[in-house]
């Protein structure tokens, strides 16, 4: 199997692995997401379909690999933007978090999507609490650093070439 294609079922893997996770924590563990680790999920779910799309399509020349390759990047550089305003939000002292606001299902029933989408990117008092935690890293920390894996094995893709031209 092609190393391009290796990579894209791998991370389309992970991103399997991290909302099963994610169900997990908020059915078993009744963790409830707030609106920005909503947005994270449609991010990783996004990242998921164009590695598997890439992993199935298996393009054997370099633009096609190229275009899933900067899809994934991108896709991961959205959802990295979501992640670290969570944690800033969480890293704000307790007079400064915004208020917390209503939920995901009765903003969907009550406004129209973009502004429930603008509403989500803003973060609210939910979205400022740690919940869980794992080895002192909250869960949008864990998703950052997912995101930046991601991106990073894209990178690796589209460069490999000129890295072992080089040596």
């Amino acid at each position: 199997m092609r190393l391009s294609r290796s990579l894209f079922l791998l991370v389309f893997l992970a991103c399997a692995v991290l909302m099963a996770i994610a169900l997990f924590m908020e059915h078993v563990m009744g963790l409830l997401p707030c609106p920005l680790c909503m947005l994270q999920r449609v991010a990783v779910i996004g990242v998921g379909v164009v590695a598997l799309l890439a992993a199935l399509h298996n393009p054997a020349g370099r633009t096609g690999t190229s275009i899933y390759a900067g899809l994934v990047i991108l896709l991961s550089a959205a959802g990295a933007a979501l992640a670290s305003r969570q944690l800033w939000l969480q890293s704000l002292p307790a007079d400064q978090v915004p208020a917390c606001g209503p939920s995901v299902d009765y903003l969907l029933e009550a406004f129209p999507l973009m502004d429930v989408i603008m509403i989500a990117l803003q973060g609210t008092g939910d979205c400022a609490k740690v919940s869980w935690t794992f080895l002192g890293i909250s869960i949008p920390g864990w998703t950052l650093f997912a995101f930046i894996l991601f991106a990073c094995a894209m990178v690796y893709l589209l460069f490999r070439r000129l890295l072992a031209a080089n040596q």
